[in-house]
């Protein structure tokens, strides 16, 4: 996935946020960090083009196990549970299941090894073909690119629906 990631990331939030009836500031922070939380995994990029020279699919990183990312909520909910200081395990938590919402849009075309550390197995749904130059292409003309589309509608549509009265 190349544009999806916030705008699911947000969604997700989103949801949550309504469910939980957060509003004013809490919301907006809820809202930020289920969406950063999504994007989270990809800076590993950072690391990929600056330091390993594109060396290593980053998908091979320990930010893109799944693992991690569960652990993490697993943590925010006995954080939460504890009930010392809810609101940072909550925004913590919607954090971490971004990063967790990254993991499952990933699974879609890019491979994810769900069960690394233990097995260094990939799996995706569907695989990206390599037949156009720049390789960026082969992502934007095949079918999964029409699901990223989508999902970034969906979110601005709920965007707009829920700041109409600001239009």
């Amino acid at each position: 996935m190349f544009i999806a990631h916030l705008p699911a990331g947000y969604m997700m939030a989103r949801l949550l946020a309504r469910r939980a009836r957060l509003r004013g500031r809490a919301g907006v922070r809820f809202l930020w960090a289920g969406a950063i939380g999504a994007i989270a995994p990809d800076f590993d990029l950072a690391y990929f083009y600056l330091v390993d020279g594109r060396q290593h699919q980053h998908h091979s990183y320990v930010t893109h196990y799944p693992v991690i990312w569960i652990a993490a909520m697993l943590v925010c909910a006995g954080w939460w549970r504890v009930g010392r200081m809810r609101p940072w395990a909550a925004l913590a938590g919607v954090f971490a299941l971004g990063g967790f919402t990254h993991m499952v849009l990933d699974s879609v075309v890019g491979d994810i090894a769900w069960l690394a550390p233990f097995s260094d197995e990939y799996f995706a749904l569907s695989h990206v073909e390599a037949m156009f130059k720049p390789w960026w292409l082969n992502f934007i003309l095949h079918w999964s690119f029409a699901l990223e589309l989508g999902l970034v509608a969906l979110a601005v549509y709920l965007w707009r629906r829920d700041h109409a009265r600001y239009w």
